[in-house]
């Protein structure tokens, strides 16, 4: 809202310059976001009076003007359409200076026109900064004293502000708003232009009828007879809204618009005589049109407000007139209309029609209940002294069940103290809500009842009167103080792996990270768990995601297409989430880690092709994700079936005997019908089993040689090696470091149905060589429980 710095000051004059004035509005929680001067810099231009005007000799459209400054007479030729005899203006002397459009300025001097001598400028307002306006000289009233300083004349030493406010303080949307939050800021006394009733000198009325009044229920209008549109609007009430941002148009128009600026409240006149019947504040019929006051005609909305007479729409409620009922030079009767609107009734309609008017402005955040009486009055005051005209009583229709009520809130002193980190006195905080305006009433020890007015419609609750009482006493007056918390640290077992190890490594070894819904499509989720029946929900989104998950892979796997769709053939996806699987009449929310690996096993490079990835690049990359806890050796990894794996390449992963994951490739069927690339391998296991770790340890290095044997057994082809390994890790005593797996065989020379392999034994002792005799028994030992436990025997 723009609004001018000496009208304001006309209201509340505090002893405080113009940028002090900014800056305390601005900390009280209505932001400036501009000041500027009312007129640019300009000197020596006086009122003068057009004496003669007559015809330029050799130039048409040039006229040669007597001009009296108050002091002499001179000529001056003037370009201007409406320069005629007997009008005051703006007139530059001889010497004055002007600004340029650019920003400089530029003297007057004694010039010749077409040999005419011109002494000075009449001016118009663009050329005197003023406004854009350059339409011709500027028109003073005709009780403008001549010689008079037009900058003094005009109080053109004024500063326009525009405040940007927040939807919250509507209440400020006007000057006497604005007056009176300066008031209160600066403890200075606030002179309200005295508002009284006009008497009626008609008898004249309209008939009012509320047929939405949850919507609108209050509604005041006036006839008004014998108003002259055609009267000059006076120059102090124009120059008002001009650095208000409004142009002026007519009386009619121009009371309006200063009311709306002065107090708050929207009104608007109809043409009487263009109304059929009375007013009807309703809702619109299917398929009614309004033709706008723009000229732009709109079918109306179903839930826009209508301001009607008995036949047709006339006004969009607080939004825009019609074009059918406006008031035009011809009008001489008038219907004022004055109303309150509620809040929701009007927000957002003028957008549904890409308007944005003043009026819907405020009644989007919000109008005082209790003034329509005092705008109806103003304004109505203000055209019988500009435009003439008798005025009728006021009528009235409301609804009180409709009507907002007095809100009254409790304040606790404790509150206060608690929320501003100080002990406010019970004296100030009584002293700064009487200044607001509220009515103050102590109800006990540190507690006081507080009666809110009904302009302050955003103060509701507790804490809205505690921000009050800050914004007042001033946040830069607050004591600062800095929070103090206990913020002991979430204590971490040294066994424990951490989620953002898994990641790291995880990324490490090429992968990213995904995150996908909870909520999948319930086909989906049968293909690739049958074992769980998954928790439907009671309103999903939509029918993709209408269960409940119970494993992770179908979003990863949903991810892998997406990518794939947009030629991204190399994907290694993980994520780390819940599954929700139901156990009875109990949900368990188990948290699980998930991995998907696809494409080739490198990125293509100038070195050669990369094969593709294959089970076992998945369980190794799982591999060494359970390795970081240094319990790799815990887990096992057995040959299993699931209905989302490939028979053949699926494996259950085991820790202490328990199930605890899986690993495999997807099921031909799921890749053909999900229409992705294959193959596709899969990772799923407990995240919790993969946290627990054990503490590390350290062990001297042995500083004496590594022994190794070489042996290859040969075992049926069911065997795996990780039975091998056990075998041989628990025979081969106390020094054996490790059992290397360095080859698998099968063909010529071994049996169908049987492989070989080749392990390398490594022992070494901590403090000492290890004797041949050692070694040899070790490995006879077991060469032995092979053959009795996994029906092994050496390859010739």
């Amino acid at each position: 809202m723009k609004f001018s710095e000496n009208w304001l000051r006309e209201l509340v004059n505090p002893n405080i310059g113009t940028q002090a004035l900014v800056d305390q509005v601005t900390m009280a929680g209505l932001e400036v976001d501009e000041v500027i001067p009312a007129a640019r810099a300009f000197s020596n231009v006086v009122v003068g009076e057009i004496l003669t005007a007559e015809q330029h000799p050799n130039a048409d459209k040039l006229q040669v003007c007597t001009v009296s400054d108050g002091t002499e007479t001179l000529q001056v030729v003037c370009g201007a359409p409406n320069a005629r005899a007997g009008l005051k203006t703006a007139y530059a002397k001889v010497g004055a200076v002007l600004p340029t459009p650019e920003g400089g300025e530029f003297k007057i001097k004694k010039a010749k026109l077409r040999q005419v001598e011109s002494f000075g400028m009449l001016c118009a307002e663009d050329e005197l900064g003023i406004s854009d306006d350059h339409g011709g000289i500027m028109e003073l009233a005709a009780d403008a004293p001549v010689g008079a300083c037009i900058r003094e004349y005009l109080g053109l030493d004024d500063h326009i502000i525009d405040v940007d406010l927040t939807p919250n303080r509507g209440d400020c949307l006007s000057i006497k708003g604005l007056a009176r939050e300066v008031g209160v800021l600066n403890k200075a006394p606030v002179t309200y232009v005295p508002i009284e009733a006009v008497p009626a000198s008609i008898d004249d009325t309209l008939p009012i009828r509320l047929e939405a009044p949850n919507a609108c229920p209050r509604y005041l209008g006036r006839v008004i007879r014998g108003v002259d549109v055609t009267a000059k609007t006076p120059l102090w009430m124009v120059e008002k809204l001009r650095r208000s941002g409004i142009r002026s148009i007519d009386p009619i128009v121009d009371v309006t618009n200063y009311v709306l600026l002065e107090l708050g409240q929207p009104l608007h006149a109809f043409d009487l005589n263009k109304l059929d019947g009375g007013i009807v504040v309703r809702y619109p019929e299917a398929g009614e049109k309004l033709t706008l006051l723009d000229g732009n005609e709109v079918e109306l909305n179903s839930d826009t407000l209508v301001i009607a007479d008995e036949s047709k729409p006339v006004a969009m409620a607080g939004i825009f007139g019609g074009e059918a009922t406006g008031v035009t030079a011809a009008s001489q009767d008038i219907f004022l209309e004055c109303a309150f609107f509620d809040q929701i009734a009007i927000a957002g309609r003028a957008r549904a029609y890409g308007l944005h008017t003043d009026s819907s402005h405020r009644y989007e955040r919000g109008v005082d209940w209790q003034l329509q009486r005092e705008g109806i009055e103003r304004a109505t005051a203000l055209l019988l002294e500009i435009a003439g005209g008798q005025a009728g009583p006021v009528t009235e229709a409301s609804d009180e069940q409709h009507l907002p009520s007095a809100s009254t809130v409790t304040l606790r002193h404790s509150k206060v103290n608690a929320m501003l980190a100080f002990d406010m006195p019970s004296a100030e905080i009584e002293e700064i809500l009487t200044r607001l305006g509220m009515e103050v009433t102590a109800s006990g020890e540190g507690e006081w009842r507080v009666a809110v007015p009904s302009y302050r419609f955003d103060i509701t609750i507790e804490v809205d009167l505690i921000e009050e009482l800050a914004r007042v006493y001033g946040y830069n007056n607050l004591p600062v103080k800095v929070p103090t918390a206990q913020l002991p640290f979430t204590p971490c077992a040294e066994s424990q792996v951490t989620v953002q190890s898994l990641r790291r490594t995880l990324v490490a070894l090429g992968y990213q990270e995904a995150v996908t819904y909870s909520f999948i499509e319930a086909g989906l989720q049968r293909q690739f768990d049958d074992q769980h029946e998954a928790l439907a929900l009671a309103n999903p989104i939509s029918a993709e995601m209408a269960v409940m998950r119970t494993t992770i892979w179908p979003g990863l796997v949903k991810a892998l297409q997406h990518n794939q769709n947009r030629q991204q053939s190399r994907v290694r996806l993980f994520e780390t989430g819940q599954c929700f699987i139901q156990q009875g009449d109990e949900l368990k929310q188990e948290k699980m880690l998930a991995g998907l690996l696809s494409g080739n096993r490198e990125p293509e490079r100038w070195t050669g092709k990369s094969s593709p990835v294959d089970f076992y690049d998945i369980k190794g990359d799982l591999e060494a994700v359970l390795g970081l806890g240094g319990v790799a050796d815990e887990f096992t990894f057995v040959a299993g079936s699931h209905v989302a794996l490939h028979p053949g390449q699926s494996a259950e992963i085991h820790r202490n005997g328990n199930v605890v994951g899986r690993v495999g490739a997807l099921h031909p069927a799921l890749v053909k019908s999900l229409g992705v690339t294959g193959p596709v391998y899969l990772f799923e296991i407990e995240l919790g089993s993969v946290l627990e770790g054990k503490v590390s340890k350290f062990d001297d290095l042995s500083k004496f040689p590594e022994s190794r044997r070489d042996l290859a057994v040969v075992v049926a082809e069911n065997v795996a090696y990780d039975a091998v390994k056990a075998v041989a890790m628990e025979q081969g005593g106390e020094y054996l470091k490790k059992v290397t797996l360095f080859d698998v065989y099968q063909g010529q020379g071994i049996e169908v149905g049987r492989k070989s392999l080749a392990l390398g034994l490594t022992w070494q002792h901590p403090s000492r060589t290890l004797n041949e005799e050692e070694i040899n028994t070790a490995v006879e030992n077991v060469i032995n429980r092979l053959q009795s436990a996994v029906g092994a025997t050496l390859r010739d």
